[in-house]
């Protein structure tokens, strides 16, 4: 894809005698700086609060720290990485082998020349959307209303209010399994709507987004985006953000008010009322009930339009034994 040759982060990436094959971690918490947790709960770090455990959590200590368990991680062991999980059904089984949670050491932010800011995969894109508004850049006020982090914008092109990262991106970093850091230019992201053609085996780890410098009214276009917001979104509520991808010049959410499943319920989840794209967390919803939400949505609305709607929401793991995925 054009990228630039791979190269080790500060030396951490080169061969050390092959990768190791027990598939167990516990022997790399002497190793690695970060913690490292098995059998870990991941429902309370998730905005539905559902959710089965990690058979192992590892929160990184920064991007050498992060680099090292990837190149040390056996090649058998799926890795799955969490950002705040806003847009992410963990289902109720829990996730197998390593969840990679990135924290504290990735999510800084800060201006990049006249034109531009770099942020870590761990911060919030609220919070990119506030430096760009510290360095007087515009373009960059619609990461405010995405609920997440810009790891997982990345990812999926997230976009929101009239932009998107591909509008926006010049560069990202991500960390392949052997634990060497490629540059990515927007070019070579592969991105379509909700999009991304990189790799799922690779970590972002940082981005430059590039803004328009000495933009006015930044501030107030962002106080635009969180009023709209509070008033169309169940905010405050345990939900999940957009359920549902928009079929091309349609909304999901009038396909879905039309087929009849505003307030719809399957145990303890609920569709919104105030925004029928969302489900919700109402009564001590189980992920199973959550997804059979979902499906149950999909089935409506194409019965009633023909049109089949795409999950937006990232849904992961296994089911609870005894259940259905």
């Amino acid at each position: 894809m054009g990228r630039r040759p791979a190269r080790g982060v500060r030396g951490i990436a080169g061969e050390r005698g092959g990768r190791l094959t027990n598939p167990g971690l516990g022997h790399l918490e002497q190793t690695l700086r970060g913690r490292l947790r098995q059998d870990a709960p991941l429902a309370p770090t998730t905005w539905f609060k559902v959710g089965g455990p990690a058979d192992w959590l590892f929160r990184p200590a920064d991007l050498e720290d992060l680099a090292e368990f990837l190149r040390l991680c056996p090649d058998t062991m799926p890795v799955t990485v969490l950002g705040v999980s806003s847009n992410t059904l963990v289902r109720d089984g829990g996730i197998r082998g390593a969840v990679v949670k990135l924290g504290r050491g990735f999510a800084h932010a800060a201006g990049a020349g006249e034109d531009g800011i770099i942020a870590g995969a761990a911060c919030l894109c609220a919070t990119a959307a506030q430096q760009a508004e510290v360095a007087g850049l515009g373009g960059l006020a619609f990461l405010s209303g995405i609920p997440g982090t810009i790891g997982g914008a990345l990812r999926m092109n997230a976009g929101a209010y009239g932009g998107d990262m591909a509008g926006v991106l010049d560069w990202a970093e991500a960390v392949d399994r052997q634990g060497r850091l490629h540059r990515i230019g927007v070019a070579d992201m592969g991105y379509a709507y909700r999009h991304c053609a990189i790799s799922g085996d690779w970590i972002f780890v940082r981005a430059r987004l590039r803004g328009q410098p000495g933009a006015d009214g930044i501030a107030a276009e962002m106080a635009a985006i969180a009023q709209a917001r509070a008033e169309s979104q169940p905010l405050g509520s345990a939900t999940g953000g957009s359920t549902f991808r928009n079929p091309p010049g349609l909304k999901a959410w009038q396909l879905i008010e039309s087929a009849g499943g505003r307030g719809l319920r399957v145990g303890g989840a609920k569709v919104s009322e105030k925004h029928c794209n969302f489900l919700i967390n109402d009564s001590h919803a189980t992920a199973h009930d959550l997804e059979t939400l979902g499906e149950t949505l999909r089935q409506r609305v194409l019965e009633m339009s023909g049109v089949t709607l795409e999950w937006e929401i990232k849904r992961m793991g296994d089911a609870a034994a005894g259940g259905s995925e």
